[in-house]
Parts: structure tokens; C-alpha cells; sequence
């Protein structure tokens, strides 16, 4: 308890004028509402997540003064995570046995991913052993960074090669599935207007996020506000205690921000170490979604599930992005949600112990 009123005051701290950079902020915000604009102008997917990324992206590699520190994050996650709490119900306990053919293939799919993208990134990309692998593994940006630099690897690789494949795939794989199936993906996301809403609905989110903050501090989670909020709010709807869904300006306005703080994680590195990564990162996020269709396809025939909700519950991007897409759809945002989070605690566990496994002598560096 006094553990997580400490993070609460340091979070405070961080949001006082000499430390955090509120003029690049702002800018980085201008931007990103202006990417947004531009993007649901063009009837583009997702487009005040994207728009934003996109722009701030640019921006970041164009050396604009933008900034998103880490604290802006945490409140934004809150909300989308009781979004996707939301997407729970009381039938999803009988679902479960459904699921047990689509695992099997997530484990395959993750193995296939390990194997060819760490030899990718040892052999075309020339990185050391321990960055290769850490590199190459499907699994959290925070996760990997910090097994990877406990053991000798090339933290800021390892942390710029996490954020463009997430940056690459969320770019890439909504375009791919509006096109080549047709589907639209710039409605908005979320349940009515806030003007709509009946004031329980405000009054749930509220207390979803405050009890899912604490939560995820508690059982110490990755991604804790994220999944805290996830947890509390599906606690909620699969009690049958409410049906409640966020308004729709509010989960808007969480996407805005979450897609400027992607954006901006670029800024302020050296332009050549990032043109490199992108141009690696292409060819990584290329054989990513070819392992992601395969294996898609396959257990669709397999297991009943529609190759799109497959394609999403297997896809290399953030358990966040992937949701928001799978909510767009109306797809099965449980589903895609629990693959998303055993993907992310698998690797957790299994990367180290594979690790030692193979030896860290497995490469001398190049």
C-alpha cells in the first residue's frame, strides 16, 4: 500500500513545471490532433490513434521538439483497459474450451517468430548474441530491454527494435485488413457519447481505474494499469454487476494520447541509429506477418475462429493496438485481450530460461 501511494507522489512530482516538458508536449499533442484530423478526414483506420503516431513519428525523426514522457501514459492505459474489460461477458467461462486449439497454435506461431527473427537480427543485422535474441523475441518492450540488458545486451537496440516493430505492425496491419477484407476501421471506438452516457457509466470508469491501478500495483502485473483496469472491468461485466461501456470521446481521447506517446518515443536519438532500425525493422515486421497469416489461416480451418479475429489474436503488435482494432471490428475483444497477455507472460518466462538453455556463448560479438 504505502509502496503504491510512494508511485502515486512521484507521479505528481513528474507532472511539476521543471520537470516535465509541457511546451513539447503541447506541440506533440497539436500535432497528433492534427494527424487525427487528417487521418479521419480520409475515412483512414483507427485514425486518432494512427494519425497521431504517424505525425509524431515524423516529427520525432525530423528532430521537432516533441515530448511524451512515461506519466501521461498510465491514465490513458486506465481507460483503455477498462475498455477492454468491457468486451468481457458471463458466457465467456463456457468459451474457454474453445480456445485450447488457437493456444496451441500461439505457441507454435511464437516459437516459429523466436527462431527466424533472432537469426534475422544476428545474421543481416549484425548484432551481438544477447541483443539478437532479446531482439528477436515476441514478447513486452519493458520485458525484454531489461533481460536483455541484465545480460549484456544493447539496451537501446533492443528498446528501438520493440518500438518499431509495434510501430510497423500497428501502422501496417489495420490498412491490410480494411482493404483486403473490406471492413471499415474509422468508426469510432467505444459506447455512446458522453452526453449519451447515463451517469453510472462515468461513475464505473472512475472507479474501474482507480481500483485496477491499485490492483495492478498489488499483484506486481506487466502493463499493470493496463491490465489492472482490464481485470477490475471484466470483474465487473462477468459479474453481471454493469454492461457499462466508456464514451466514446473519452476512449478518443486515450488513443490520441497513446498514439503521440509512440510517436515521440523516437525523439531524441541519434538519426542513424533509428533510420537503421526502421530499415531492419521492415524486413523483421515482414517475416512477423508472414509467420501471423500462416498460422492464422491455418487454425482458422482448424478451430472455427475467423481468420481476421485469429489474425489479430496473433498478431506481433501491442495487446492495446490489437484490441482497439478487434473493437473496431466487433470482433471478439476477450479473445484477442487473453491471447495478447499469454503471449506477453509466456515470453516473460520462457526467453530467459531459453536463453540459458542455449548458452550465452551461443555468438561471440560480431
Amino acid at each position: 500500500m504505502t509502496g503504491w501511494l510512494a508511485e502515486v507522489r512521484n507521479g505528481f512530482a513528474e507532472l511539476s513545471p521543471t520537470v516535465f516538458p509541457y511546451r513539447r508536449f503541447a506541440f506533440a499533442l497539436a500535432l497528433g490532433i492534427l494527424g487525427g484530423v487528417i487521418f479521419h478526414a480520409l475515412r483512414l483506420p483507427l485514425p486518432w490513434m494512427l494519425g497521431a503516431m504517424t505525425v509524431c513519428t515524423i516529427a520525432a525523426l525530423a528532430r521537432a521538439p516533441v515530448a511524451a514522457p512515461n506519466v501521461i501514459r498510465s491514465p490513458m492505459s486506465a481507460i483503455i483497459g477498462v475498455m477492454l474489460g468491457s468486451g468481457f461477458s458471463p458466457d465467456i467461462v463456457y468459451q474457454l474450451p474453445q480456445w485450447l486449439v488457437p493456444l496451441a497454435g500461439l505457441v507454435l506461431f511464437m516459437m516459429a517468430c523466436g527462431l527466424s527473427v533472432v537469426w534475422y537480427y544476428r545474421r543481416v543485422g549484425g548484432y551481438d548474441w544477447v541483443t539478437s535474441f532479446f531482439s528477436g523475441m515476441p514478447g513486452g518492450l519493458v520485458e525484454m530491454v531489461i533481460y536483455g540488458e541484465e545480460r549484456g545486451g544493447d539496451a537501446r537496440v533492443i528498446a528501438l527494435v520493440h518500438s518499431a516493430r509495434i510501430l510497423l505492425v500497428v501502422l501496417t496491419l489495420p490498412f491490410i485488413i480494411q482493404f483486403s477484407q473490406g471492413i471499415r476501421l474509422d468508426r469510432p471506438v467505444g459506447g455512446v457519447s458522453m452526453f449519451d452516457a447515463p451517469l453510472t457509466s462515468e461513475l464505473w470508469l472512475v472507479v474501474c481505474c482507480f481500483a485496477g491501478a491499485f490492483l495492478g500495483h498489488v499483484l506486481r502485473l506487466p502493463a499493470k494499469t493496463l491490465l489492472g483496469c482490464m481485470i477490475a472491468s471484466a470483474a465487473v461485466h462477468v459479474s453481471g454487476l454493469s454492461d457499462f461501456k466508456p464514451p466514446y470521446e473519452i476512449v478518443n481521447a486515450a488513443q490520441l494520447v497513446l498514439g503521440v506517446a509512440i510517436g515521440c518515443r523516437f525523439a531524441g536519438t541519434a538519426g542513424r541509429v533509428v533510420w537503421r532500425v526502421l530499415a531492419l525493422s521492415v524486413g523483421s515486421t515482414a517475416i512477423l506477418l508472414f509467420w501471423m497469416t500462416l498460422f492464422a489461416v491455418t487454425f482458422s480451418h482448424l478451430s472455427g475462429f475467423s481468420t481476421v479475429t485469429l489474425i489479430l489474436a496473433y498478431s506481433p503488435g501491442g495487446l492495446t493496438e490489437m484490441a482497439l482494432i478487434a473493437v473496431t471490428l466487433q470482433a471478439e475483444v476477450a479473445f484477442v485481450a487473453a491471447f495478447h497477455i499469454i503471449r506477453v507472460f509466456l515470453t516473460m518466462i520462457a526467453a530467459p530460461l531459453t536463453f540459458r538453455w542455449l548458452g550465452a556463448g551461443a555468438g561471440p560479438r560480431p
